[in-house]
């Protein structure tokens, strides 16, 4: 069943008991409802204790199918009985799934049993930043900070390394830099050369530098800032690091970023053929 209204606000407050765990769906749930951004679905097996919580982005044209399509369970069978529904995936079609990787196996069994390839984009740590005192102390002294606006769509989109699907890679940063944070130093003609954004599940990342500014302390800045900007406004605090990405690892890490070692978030990608 779809929830809304007072069920939206309960459900938040049900998810918060299992935070870290449940930390994609929720922070999908808590941005959705407080600024405007492209629709959502959150979709639970059954209320009030539900088993399994999807947050499923409404594709209302064809490059909408990058949205990630977010997964929560306390119950490994009840998502596979839930997951069968052609209501919840439809498994026609292009998706992109964002879910616990210790569950990932019964996606993968359900796109076979589909007969639709399923390609993992990427395995990550899930750091969140628990206790804003432990930021470090960061100068910023004559560093210009800004927001992204749309003209700068296409520059991010050109630097992101999942950006293969063109109209679909675009709209979904569109939405990213219209709708949610994001923030960006600036050189001095005012354009963007290192900038951070707000995934839909309130995630930080995409934390980029233009080659030729690194080495400058701009990223500990824009980590630091929309650190603080998020956990001013009550957001959760985190951010997904893909395995293989030492560098930024450190970089949280050092910022007071913390993880549970056990717990990994997958995203997947599945398209019928």
């Amino acid at each position: 069943m779809e929830l809304t209204g007072d069920q939206l606000e309960k459900a938040e407050e049900e998810l918060r008991r299992y935070l870290p765990k449940s930390q994609m769906v929720y922070g999908t749930l808590v941005l959705n409802k407080r600024v405007r951004a492209d629709p959502v679905k959150f979709i639970v097996d059954k209320w009030p204790e539900f088993r399994v919580f999807i947050c499923k982005p409404q594709c209302l044209q064809e490059d909408d199918l990058f949205k990630d399509l977010i997964i929560f369970t306390t119950d490994p069978a009840a998502l596979k009985e839930t997951i069968k529904i052609p209501s919840v995936i439809d498994w026609t079609k292009y998706i992109c799934l964002g879910t616990d990787f210790r569950h990932i196996e019964i996606f993968t069994r359900m796109a076979s049993e589909k007969q639709v390839p399923c390609n993992q984009r990427a395995v990550c740590h899930m750091m969140t930043l628990e206790d804003v005192s432990r930021l470090p102390s960061i100068d910023s002294s004559g560093i210009s900070l800004s927001s992204l606006n749309e003209s700068h769509i296409d520059m991010v989109k050109a630097k992101w390394k999942f950006s293969g699907k063109e109209g679909a890679a675009k709209s979904m940063i569109r939405n990213m830099i219209v709708n949610f944070p994001s923030c960006c130093v600036l050189d001095a003609e005012g354009k963007p050369v290192s900038w951070i954004l707000t995934y839909s599940s309130s995630a930080i990342g995409m934390l980029y530098t233009l080659p030729e500014h690194r080495r400058k302390g701009y990223a500990k800045v824009l980590v630091h800032a929309m650190a603080r900007r998020f956990h001013a406004e009550a957001y959760p605090v985190f951010c997904f690091i893909e395995e293989e990405n030492i560098v930024s690892y450190r970089l949280f890490k050092s910022f007071g970023f913390t993880e549970d070692p056990s717990y990994r978030i997958t995203c997947n990608s599945s398209e019928f053929s």
